[in-house]
């Protein structure tokens, strides 16, 4: 059995890192069919097609439905520009995290996660409010308090706090793993039932990607997992002033 292997999604040629426990993903390949000369999230059991409303989680259900981490302990899931921070391995001018500095961390921890994101100014909650559709997420919650109502606990607590684990980035035991696609996609394939997202702008139609972020952090809460949190790896790297006016312009001038 394998210690480790994680998915690295991506929609286009890159460079990848050079290690085995990196597997990058095609993601949305049934939309364009582009060959990339690596494995498709459009083959068995698959929603490739849902690629511009579901982001990062076609490569995530291809995953889980085809067992890609069958033989394998641990997996997770990171981005063709982002990476957990590590010391051994180098993808172009940043260092990367390897098996063994992942499984130095797992002796001790349930979880592998990217370090949360404040958003000081207004809670969970609010700045879905401000930068999404409320009413989706609202009707995420009503889903949720009918198929898991042991969770809206911990749905209420988190939408009133102000910091959050993004990306849907993570390392974490196959099993874990397995549960926890088995509850994210019930509530997001039922939640894409109930709501129009017809004439939603290309931004706003990710919205099952939105949702998915808040709800993995759910998921942890509730299962009271023991985290581990690492600095993401940008490797084309991230303007956090830009991403702070956004959030103030969305704030006070929506």
């Amino acid at each position: 059995m394998d210690k480790i292997k994680l998915i690295v999604a991506t929609h286009k040629e890159y460079e990848f890192p050079k290690d085995d426990i990196y597997i990058p993903i095609h993601v949305g390949k049934a939309i364009k069919n582009n060959e990339f000369g690596m494995i498709g999230d459009d083959t068995g059991d698959n929603i490739s097609l849902k690629n511009q409303n579901f982001c990062e989680l076609t490569a995530l259900y291809w995953a889980w439905k085809n067992e890609l981490f069958k033989d394998v302990e641990y997996c997770g899931l990171v981005h063709y520009r982002r990476y957990f921070f590590g010391k051994d391995i180098q993808l172009k001018d940043k260092t990367i995290a390897s098996e063994n500095e992942f499984l130095t961390y797992l002796d001790n921890y349930n979880i592998i996660l990217s370090t949360k994101r404040n958003y000081y100014i207004e809670d969970i909650k609010t700045h879905y409010k401000n930068a999404h559709h409320i009413k989706d997420l609202d009707e995420t919650r009503n889903i949720i308090e009918e198929k898991y109502p042991d969770y809206i606990e911990d749905f209420d607590i988190f939408m009133g706090q102000t910091k959050i684990h993004l990306f849907n980035m993570f390392v974490m035991k196959t099993d874990d793993f397995n549960n926890y696609c088995k509850w994210l996609f019930d509530i997001l394939f039922e939640l894409e039932k109930r709501i129009d997202i017809s004439d939603y702008d290309t931004y706003q139609k990710r919205v099952f990607g939105f949702l998915s972020e808040r709800l993995f952090n759910i998921w942890i809460m509730h299962n009271r997992l023991n985290i581990k949190e690492i600095k993401v790896s940008s490797i084309e790297g991230e303007n956090l002033v830009i991403k702070a006016f956004g959030l103030l312009k969305r704030k006070y001038f929506k």
